[in-house]
C-alpha cells in the first residue's frame, strides 16, 4: 500500500471514530434531556399560579409564587410525611443491609450445592413480578398486624429487597481475599466478630450501592405504601400528596411543588452517594 493509501485509510478511520464519538455524545444528551425535561418542568410550574399553568405550561412565570411551598408544605403536613418516610427507609435499608450482607458473605465461602441452591433460590425471586404477589402480601401484613404501620412497612421492604442485595453482596464478597478471614481466626476472631469487624468495613463500596438504589425504590415508591399504610398519619411523602388530587378539582400549584418537596431529600443523597453507585454495581454483578 502507498503512503497516499495509507493516509486515506488512516484519515477514514479517525473520521469514523469522531462519527462515532459524536454520535455517542448525541445519545447522552438526547437522553440527559429526556430524563431531566419531568424535573424541569415540575419545577418551572412549581412557582406558577393555576391560572399561569393552565394557560402555558412551557413559559416562564410572570411573578415566581413561592407561597406554593408553603401551601404544599402545610396541606401535606410536610414534616409528619417526611419523617414516616424516613422510618420507612431506615427500617427497610439497615434490614436489607444486615440480613444480605450475612447471607451473601456466606454464601459465598461456602461453595456447595446447598449454597448454590440457595442462592438461585434468591436471584429467581426477583424475576417473580411484584402484583402477582400483592393480594397475598396485603393478607398475610394484615394478619401479621403490619399494616398501617411504617414501620410494618419497613419491614416488608426488607423482605422484598433482600434479594437483589444478596446477589450484588455474594459478588463483591469474592474479591475479599479469604486469607483476611484466616488471618482473623487465627487471631481468635468468632464467626460474628470475623464479619462484623473484618469483613463489613470492606463492603463499604457495595453497600453505599445498594443503600442509595435502596432508599431511591423505598423513597419513590406509591403502590405498597397505598395497599399498606391506612391511617393518615402514617402517609409517607407520596401518600400526602396524592392528597391534593380532588374528584373534581386538583390543585397542580401545590401537587408540584410537594413532589418537588418529596424528591428533593432524595437527590441530596444521590449526589453525595454516587460515586460508590457504578463501581459497586459492576463489582457486584460481574463477580457474581
Amino acid at each position: 500500500m502507498t503512503g497516499h493509501s495509507k493516509r486515506r485509510a488512516g484519515g477514514g478511520r479517525n473520521l469514523g471514530g469522531r462519527l462515532g464519538y459524536g454520535a455517542v455524545w448525541l445519545f447522552l444528551l438526547v437522553a440527559a434531556v429526556i430524563t431531566l425535561f419531568p424535573i424541569y418542568m415540575a419545577l418551572l410550574n412549581s412557582v406558577k399560579t393555576q391560572g399561569e399553568m393552565l394557560t402555558n405550561i412551557l413559559a416562564w412565570p410572570v411573578s415566581p409564587e413561592l407561597a406554593n411551598y408553603a401551601d404544599a408544605f402545610r396541606k401535606t403536613d410536610y414534616l409528619r410525611s417526611l419523617w414516616n418516610t424516613i422510618v420507612v427507609a431506615a427500617v427497610g435499608l439497615a434490614g436489607i443491609i444486615l440480613f444480605a450482607s450475612m447471607a451473601g458473605y456466606k454464601l459465598s465461602r461456602t461453595p456447595g450445592k446447598l449454597s448454590g441452591f440457595l442462592f438461585g433460590l434468591f436471584v429467581m425471586s426477583t424475576l417473580i413480578p411484584f402484583h402477582s404477589i400483592m393480594i397475598t402480601l396485603v393478607k398475610i401484613s394484615g394478619d401479621m398486624g403490619l399494616q398501617g404501620s411504617a414501620v410494618g412497612l419497613g419491614l416488608i421492604y426488607i423482605g422484598l429487597g433482600v434479594a437483589v442485595a444478596i446477589f450484588l453482596y455474594h459478588g463483591f464478597v469474592k474479591s475479599v481475599p479469604k486469607e483476611l478471614d484466616e488471618a482473623a481466626v487465627i487471631d481468635g476472631c468468632g464467626e460474628f466478630r470475623l464479619y462484623f469487624v473484618v469483613i463489613l468495613p470492606l463492603l463499604l463500596p457495595i453497600t453505599a450501592t445498594i443503600a442509595i438504589l435502596n432508599t431511591l425504590w423505598m423513597w419513590n415508591d406509591f403502590l405498597l405504601p397505598l395497599l399498606i399504610l391506612t391511617d393518615f398519619k402514617s402517609y409517607t411523602l407520596l401518600l400526602s400528596t396524592n392528597m391534593l388530587f380532588g374528584e373534581y378539582n386538583n390543585d397542580w400549584s401545590a401537587i408540584l411543588a410537594s413532589l418537588v418537596l418529596a424528591m428533593l431529600p432524595v437527590i441530596v443523597l444521590y449526589l453525595i452517594l454516587q460515586k460508590y453507585i457504578l463501581h459497586g454495581i459492576a463489582e457486584g454483578a460481574i463477580k457474581s
